[in-house]
């Protein structure tokens, strides 16, 4: 099997290991599953939660729950609610995440999103 081969497989997110990542502000919970050169993983911001880092990585981000703010590192913000999506690519924007009420998200994340 080529290492961007993946076989047909159902992910049942009840069984994935939570792991736990501080912010400036709360604390992300992620369920994380990993192949060769990609990652799946479901993110929960808790209520006031701020990322300690402007991230520069390309994401596809889904709101599955609540709502955040996309915050750019120039100044813009984009409000993303339940049932919304943003993607870009590796070194494109300068972004973190921002939530009042708390979100849940399906992230995925790549080598299919590098610009090189």
């Amino acid at each position: 099997m080529k290492p961007s081969q993946i076989p047909f497989q159902l992910i049942d997110w009840s069984i994935v290991p939570k792991t736990m990542h501080p912010g400036e502000s709360g604390m992300a919970t992620w369920q994380t599953i990993e192949f060769e050169g990609l990652r799946i993983r479901i993110v929960e911001y808790p209520a006031g939660y701020i990322a300690d880092h402007w991230c520069r990585k390309g994401h596809i981000v889904h709101c599955l729950e609540g709502e955040f703010i996309s915050e750019m590192e120039n100044g813009e913000n984009h409000k993303l609610t339940k049932g919304m999506t943003y993607v870009v690519s590796d070194e494109l924007s300068s972004h973190r995440s921002v939530t009042e009420q708390g979100v849940k998200l399906l992230i995925v994340d790549g080598d299919f999103l590098k610009t090189e």
